[in-house]
């Protein structure tokens, strides 16, 4: 009786240690945070070799009673919502809120860096845990984890898990302070909607500016109710004679807090003395010689010009900037300047030295192109570095910044190769590779880091007319851009970089983003 027994619990046994075998295999399965694809790449990654996973009963929670906290806590949420079906409920603590939460704390010091954007992330098989000395660096943080989950997260509609995140501790700041894009609303028109998406790519990928582009030949497409012909007439086509369009206050007011709460600054752009022609077409007093102008709809450049001389010009300025600096809440004013030939030099130069001072005196701090080292500039001004190296050396020789955009480079609106529909190609071809491979402190010699504000990459729109080429151009270019202005040069390496903007692709796809396929790069789709 004995042995029959004992020949029944034996099987019993071995499944059981089976079974046994196989959950612990199961549980240990090993993770690497280290070999994650995340852009841009983080500082410093340390693996541990867990999991932490999201589940149905997980929760955020802030530390503290912040209302800015609780905002951030419920951006996570909001995007994490959709696609694993998951209440995430978003709530104050004042202590460990223990085994499977998520924490978002603002501590005195990140253990990052004491620059303002930087964060630590902790990530355990009990707890993701993220903290940093700003709002704004944790936002820069919540962007990490989501591209640690798998692309899916990014889905609209509900996915199957797990929803896993690979163990240990992300330190992490940038190497430069601005880094953005232009999205040029001036050739044509592009929406409050359209606007908002960009900025959500912006924001995917740790940038920190949105500079837009609101004035030039084609088109005037911001409301100034001092001067409302500049919209109703200046602002009534665009390049190949379409409707154009233009921003209200309202609707330019609620594009400036949608890019606050993604912690984004605005840098607002009226184009001048040059590229002026739709401000010349609204109002005659403008020329010298008293006439309109007629309305342009083409793309050739440098014919236009304000008229130097007369004081009205000036008051015209004054009301401009004074109408955008009181909805803009950033630091920053862009007074255009390039390409004005239609301009004489002895002109030019005491334009722009009368123009920074009536920026000043609306508070804010001038950003030009780089033909404005060529007029005395105030030692805070911004030069933006597009075409002539000597410019930024000029700029730098009397004490201004320079804002890296070569147009050789950073210039998204060049065609990626000989069989791209869509951009121009005057400063040449713009491969995903020549757009990464550039190094903002070596591009000028005389300008070395120090001297450098960061990185922006401007999208002109003369032959972009809807998002999906807007997408287009964009990425996947944006996301190399970024890693420049974030990840010091001698962390970034083209070889690895595809491999990780490989990955990429899926989540391009899972944001439903029209992207470039570069054959220089091995993509992942969704579905694979």
């Amino acid at each position: 009786m004995y042995y029959k027994k004992q020949k029944q619990i034996v099987p019993l046994l071995i499944l059981a240690v089976a079974m046994m075998i196989q959950v612990s295999c199961t549980k240990q399965e090993p993770s690497d945070l280290s070999a994650e694809s995340i852009i841009p790449k983080p500082v410093s990654v340390v693996s541990t070799g867990d999991y932490f996973t999201l589940r149905s009963n997980t929760d955020i929670y802030v530390m503290g009673e912040s209302s800015e906290l609780l905002d951030i806590g419920h951006y996570l949420a909001d995007r994490l919502r959709p696609s694993t079906g998951y209440s995430l409920n978003v709530k104050s603590t004042s202590g460990d809120p223990g085994r499977g939460s998520i924490l978002l704390a603002i501590e005195g010091s990140s253990g990052a860096d004491i620059n303002s954007e930087g964060y630590e992330l902790s990530i355990t098989g009990k707890q993701l845990r993220l903290t940093a000395a700003t709002h704004a660096g944790l936002f820069r943080g919540v962007q990490t984890i989501r591209q640690l989950l798998p692309a899916r997260i990014e889905m609209a509609e509900r996915q199957e898990g797990p929803w896993k995140i690979a163990s240990g501790t992300i330190s992490d700041y940038p190497e430069y302070s601005y880094r953005g894009a232009m999205l040029d609303v001036a050739r044509h028109f592009f929406g409050v909607d359209d606007v908002r998406r960009f900025i959500d790519f912006l924001a995917y990928y740790k940038m920190n500016r949105l500079h837009l582009h609101l004035s030039d030949d084609q088109g005037w497409r911001i409301e100034i109710k001092s001067w409302p012909n500049l919209t109703l007439h200046g602002g009534s086509t665009e390049v190949g004679g379409g409707p154009g369009g233009f921003f209200t206050q309202e609707q330019y007011r609620a594009i400036v807090d949608y890019a606050e709460e993604n912690y984004i600054t605005v840098v607002p752009e009226i184009d001048m003395p040059g590229h002026t022609n739709s401000a010349l077409a609204s109002y005659a007093e403008l020329n010298c010689d008293g006439r309109a102008t007629e309305l342009y709809t083409g793309i050739e450049v440098g014919f236009s010009s304000l008229c130097i001389d007369k004081e009205i010009t000036y008051k015209f300025i004054d009301d401009v900037i004074r109408e955008i600096s009181e909805m803009t809440p950033g630091p920053y004013f862009h007074i255009g300047g390039d390409e004005s030939h239609a301009t004489k030099l002895s002109d030019y130069i005491p334009f722009v030295e009368r123009v920074q001072e009536i920026a000043a005196s609306h508070g804010k701090q001038c950003i030009g192109w780089d033909e404005i080292a060529n007029a005395k500039l105030k030692p805070n001004s911004i030069a933006q570095n597009w075409a002539n190296p000597r410019n930024a050396v000029k700029a730098v020789e009397q004490g201004a910044k320079i804002l890296m955009s070569p147009s050789s480079k950073a210039y998204i609106d060049m065609k990626y190769d000989k069989t791209t529909k869509y951009g121009l190609q005057w400063a040449g071809f713009v491969e995903v590779d020549v757009s990464y491979n550039w190094d903002p402190a070596a591009l000028v010699p005389g300008v070395g880091k120090d001297d450098i504000v960061g990185v922006e990459s401007p999208l002109w729109t003369e032959n972009i007319t809807n998002i999906d080429e807007i997408e287009y151009m964009v990425f996947p270019r944006l996301a190399g851009i970024a890693e420049i202005g974030w990840t010091p040069a001698e962390s970034r390496k083209w070889e690895e970089y595809r491999t990780r903007l490989g990955k990429h692709g899926e989540r391009f796809d899972a944001m439903d983003i029209n992207y470039y396929k570069s054959p220089l790069v091995d993509w992942t789709a969704l579905d694979e």
